[in-house]
This record gives structure tokens, sequence and C-alpha cells, in this order.
């Protein structure tokens, strides 16, 4: 009569979990995860407040262009800038604005009531909207270069740990000789590959985020040359 023999399958070098693997993992990749999450943390925190930004600058954006378009008094409109802060237009109109009092003093006009502006001073007011739209656009950039970094940089620190994990892994393999086996080397393996995936989980989000803001930030660009095209053609039909 034959006896069936019960075969116990080998025991989780990992203890069964997540726990259990990170556990296992070596001092050096501790390291890289621990920068690793710094990298995310942070991009996570510039992913969000820039989400923030943008969506207060969809809703004012429009609303204070609405409420330029009807007012009847730039002086009207520059009084409203102040509940308009968070949108780069209305910092546009603001610098063109001061501008445009500035040339004013300075005009020659026979009707101090009804001031004309030659082609040298609407030139000016041109040059002031341009550089508070660089301005704008220069806050708005701010954080840009963290989540262009961090998902160029992290895959290759995550790599790195792979790297140097799987060196230690077959290093052991080895020493061990003859009687090695896969169970020997796939700790360390599998502590290898955890750098790699938190690599990848930390610059998927940044190069999707990065991508998505630099979209929002050439729209918002187009935005202010239109308003500044407009707020020009207004100041020509007014003061020429």
């Amino acid at each position: 009569m034959l006896m069936l023999l019960q075969v116990e399958p080998p025991a989780d070098p990992f203890g069964g979990s997540f726990s259990g693997l990170l556990a296992q993992t070596s001092a050096f990749a501790i390291i890289i995860l621990l920068l690793l999450l710094a990298f995310s943390l942070l991009s996570w925190t510039i992913i969000f407040r820039k989400w923030l930004t943008f969506r207060q600058i969809g809703q004012k954006s429009q609303a204070f262009i609405s409420m330029f378009r009807k007012s009847s008094r730039l002086s009207e409109v520059s009084s409203a800038c102040e509940l308009y802060r968070d949108t780069p237009i209305a910092g546009i109109f603001s610098a063109g604005y001061r501008e445009l009092n500035a040339q004013i003093k300075t005009a020659n006009s026979a009707d101090p009531n009804h001031p004309v502006l030659v082609d040298r001073q609407i030139v000016g007011i041109q040059r002031a909207l341009q550089r508070a739209s660089s301005a704008e656009l220069s806050i708005l950039e701010k954080g840009m270069s963290w989540l262009a970094t961090t998902g160029s940089v992290t895959p290759f620190i995550g790599l790195l740990g792979t790297v140097v994990g799987i060196i230690s892994a077959f290093s052991r393999l080895g020493f061990g000789g003859a009687t090695a086996s896969i169970q020997a080397v796939a700790p360390g393996i599998a502590d290898a590959l955890i750098a790699t995936a938190a690599g990848l989980f930390a610059a998927i989000p940044a190069v999707i985020a990065y991508n998505h803001f630099v979209a929002r930030m050439k729209n918002i660009a187009a935005e202010m040359d239109d308003f500044s095209s407009e707020f020009l053609n207004l100041v020509e039909r007014s003061f020429s």
C-alpha cells in the first residue's frame, strides 16, 4: 500500500505581507526609499497647490474679463482688481492702467479733458503689458521645475537601488556555493525591485501633472496676450 507524503510549502521569506518584505530591506534600499518618498511628497504638495491655483484662475479670469467689457470706465475696473488679485489678467490690467495714467500725465494735449497719446506712448503701454505678462508667467512657473526634476530623476534613483540590490543578491548567491537556491536570492531581488517600483510611483504622477500644467499655462498665456491686445485697442480708440 502506497502512502502519500504531504509536502509542506516552503515558508514565505517575507512573512506573507508587504511589511515583512520591508523588514528584509537593506539599509541602502531604505535610504533610496526615503529619498524617493521625499521627492513624492514634495511633488504631490506642488501638484495640489498648482491645481488649486489654476482652478481659481479659471474661475476668476472669465469673471474679470466680463466685468472689464461691461464697465464704462477703466477706473471702475481698477477699483475691482483687488477682488480678482488671484488671476494674472487682473495684474496685467493694473500694470497697463498705471502706465496709461503715467503717459496721460506727460501727454501734450490742447484739451486736458481729452488727452491724446502718440504712438511712442502707446508703445510704452504695450511694453508695460508685456513685462506684466512675463512676471505673471514667472509666478505660475514656480514649482514646475521640481515636477520636471521628479519626473526625470526618480526613475534613475529607483534604478540605482535596484542595481545595487541585485548585485548584493547575486553576491550572496555566489558565496552560497552549490547549496544556494532561488529561495536564497529571491528576497534580495524583491528588495531591489521595490526601489524601481517606488521610483516609478514618484515619477508618473509628476510627469502627468507637469504636462497638464504646461498646457494650462499655455492657455493662460494666450488669454493674457488676447487681453493685452484688447486693452491696447481700447486705449487707442479712447486716447488717439
